[in-house]
């Protein structure tokens, strides 16, 4: 988990929601942004995983942005930021293990048969015979 928060800038708006009348003086929602194509942290494969994987949240600038208003205050709506943003980038630096294909194997495909026969042989007894 790489932290590479030195790299991030932050811009900061007034935030709608519960806050009284401290919400129209105060700027307490938090734009984090990271230009992903500059940072030193990652190397260029990882870079094409974030730009391709990330693609919806990165701006024509190419700045990867998320905005957080959920605390009332500044300070805790840029950690909360920060952390998502690394949780995010991190997230979209998986790559998940490619499927090997296997063949069911015999037990597995007699007790399939065995099993449909079962049940054909009950719905077989409920017919009504003459």
């Amino acid at each position: 988990m790489k932290d590479f928060s030195k790299e991030l800038s932050f811009k900061t708006s007034r935030s709608s929601g519960a806050g009284g009348q401290n919400v129209n003086k105060v700027e307490t929602s938090v734009t984090v942004l990271w230009f992903v194509a500059g940072s030193e942290f990652f190397n260029e494969h990882q870079k094409e995983l974030i730009l391709t994987k990330l693609k919806n949240r990165i701006n024509a600038e190419g700045y990867l942005f998320l905005t957080v208003s959920e605390s009332r205050t500044q300070l805790m709506n840029k950690n909360k930021a920060i952390d998502k943003m690394i949780e995010l980038v991190n997230k979209a630096l998986i790559v998940p293990k490619k499927r090997v294909v296997t063949k069911p194997s015999k037990g597995q495909k007699q007790k399939r048969l065995d099993t449909k026969k079962k049940i054909s042989e009950k719905k077989e007894n409920r017919k009504f015979k003459f």
